[in-house]
C-alpha cells in the first residue's frame, strides 16, 4: 500500500500555510505534534505557543494541605489520578452516579436488622469469595516502591474482570476503588502517589458489589523486612488480628452485640494497645452499611441480638497510643491523634443456626498471615 502524505496546517493560529517538517523541539520531547511552516512563523508563535508546554508537563508531587497540622510523619502525595471508570456491563449500586446511597438513607437511624433469605445468602457467599480473591491479589502486590494508587488500579481492574463494582468508589464521593491506610492512618486512606517504604504497615480494605449485594473485608500487611523486625508493629498487628478472632468466637444466635467490644478491648489492653472508638463494624447485605452497629470498645450500649440469617462485619481498629483520631482535610483519612501506628482486620460474618460462618475467611494461599512476636 502506498503511504499517503498528510498535509498539516501550521500550528500558529494566525497562519494559513501548510506546515513543513519543522517541529517544536520541546513539544517533540513531550510527545506532542506541533508543526510550523518555517522558522520565522515558529518565532512569531513562540510567546503563546510556549504556554502549551506548561500544560503538557507532568505535575510535580505535592502536599494538598501544606498548612494542616498532621499528627504523624505520613503526608498525602498528590495529584490524585482521575476517578476510574467501569464498563456499562458492570451492575452498579444506587450511589454510583451521584455519590448518595439513597437506599441506605431511607433506613437512616433504624435499628431493624435484616434477616437474609436463602437466595440472598447464596449471593452474599459468592460475593465474599470474590472479595477475598480481590484482597489477596492486592495484598500480594504490596512491596517497597509501589504506590497505593497502583494498588487501587489493580483492585479496580480486578473488580472489572470479575464483573463486580468496587463499593467504595463514589460512596459519599469517595474518589477511589479501595481504602489503603498506612502506618498512623486508622482507616479510609485515599490511595495516592506515595511510594510504600520498607517498614510500613498497610491496611487494604476491599469492598465489592456483586449480583446486588456487598462484601467487605480487610487486612493489615507488613511491607519489607524492616516491618518484620519492628517489635511494636508486630505486637500491634498481631494483637489486632487476635482481637478479631476472639470476637468471632462469640458469635452465635442470642449473642448481644455489645459483648463484642468487651472481648476486643480486654485483649487489646492486655497487649498494650488501645481500641479506636469512632468507627465500628456494621450490617451489610444489599446495603453497604446498615444496622446493626458493632462497637469494638468495652462497656458500649449498642442494642441488638444476633439471629440466624444476619450478616455483619467485625473490624477492630487498634493503636499503639491514644484511641483518639483526627481527620485530614480530605474529610476521609483518619489518623491517630498522636501519630502512633494503627492496625485493622475485618471479616464479614453470617450468623447460622448453631454459630457463625466466616464468609471472608482466608485461603491456604492468601498472602500475609500471622507473624511470631519479637520478645
Amino acid at each position: 500500500m502506498v503511504e499517503v502524505q498528510h498535509q498539516r496546517p501550521c500550528s500558529r493560529l494566525e497562519c494559513k500555510n501548510i506546515a513543513s517538517s519543522l517541529q517544536c523541539p520541546t513539544c517533540l520531547k513531550l510527545g506532542k505534534d506541533s508543526y510550523f511552516c518555517d522558522q520565522d512563523c515558529f518565532k512569531k508563535a513562540w510567546p503563546t505557543h510556549k504556554l502549551v508546554h506548561k500544560s503538557l508537563q507532568p505535575t510535580a508531587p505535592y502536599d494538598p494541605f501544606p498548612t494542616f497540622s498532621y499528627t504523624g510523619s505520613l503526608r498525602p502525595v498528590y495529584p490524585l489520578s482521575p476517578m476510574r471508570t467501569l464498563p456499562d456491563s458492570v451492575p452498579r449500586p444506587d450511589y454510583a452516579t451521584d455519590g448518595i446511597p439513597h437506599s441506605e438513607q431511607r433506613l437512616f437511624r433504624t435499628t431493624n436488622i435484616h434477616i437474609n433469605t436463602a437466595e440472598e445468602i447464596v449471593a452474599i457467599r459468592e460475593a465474599c469469595k470474590l472479595g477475598r480473591k480481590v484482597l489477596d491479589i492486592a495484598g500480594a502486590a504490596l512491596t517497597p516502591g509501589v504506590t497505593s494508587d497502583s494498588i487501587d488500579a489493580l483492585v479496580h481492574e480486578t473488580c472489572i474482570s470479575i464483573g463486580a463494582y468496587p463499593s467504595p468508589l463514589n460512596y459519599y464521593h469517595f474518589p477511589k476503588s479501595v481504602c489503603i491506610s498506612v502506618n498512623e492512618i486508622i482507616c479510609h486512606g485515599i490511595p495516592d502517589q506515595r511510594k510504600l517504604v520498607d517498614g510500613d504497615i498497610v491496611n487494604i480494605d476491599v469492598s465489592i458489589y456483586y449480583k446486588g449485594v456487598h462484601a467487605d473485608l480487610n487486612e493489615t500487611y507488613y511491607v519489607g523486612e524492616k516491618s518484620l523486625a519492628d517489635a511494636d508493629s508486630i505486637r500491634l498487628v498481631e494483637t489486632t488480628r487476635e482481637s478479631l478472632e476472639k470476637a468471632i468466637e462469640l458469635v452465635k444466635p442470642g449473642m448481644l452485640f455489645r459483648e463484642i467490644g468487651n472481648v476486643i478491648e480486654k485483649h487489646a489492653t492486655a497487649n498494650g494497645c488501645s481500641v479506636i472508638r469512632t468507627y465500628c463494624g456494621h450490617g451489610i447485605n444489599k446495603l453497604f452499611h446498615c444496622a446493626p452497629n458493632i462497637p469494638h470498645y468495652a462497656k458500649n450500649k449498642t442494642p441488638g441480638v444476633a439471629k440466624p440469617g444476619m450478616t455483619f462485619t467485625i473490624e477492630p481498629m487498634l493503636a499503639l497510643g491514644s484511641w483518639k483520631d483526627k481527620t485530614w482535610p480530605d474529610n476521609w483519612t483518619s489518623a491517630t491523634v498522636d501519630g502512633r501506628r494503627s492496625a485493622q482486620f475485618e471479616h464479614m460474618l453470617l450468623v447460622t443456626e448453631t454459630g457463625v460462618e466466616v464468609l471472608t475467611a482466608r485461603n491456604a494461599d492468601s498472602p500475609g498471615g500471622p507473624v511470631r512476636r519479637i520478645s
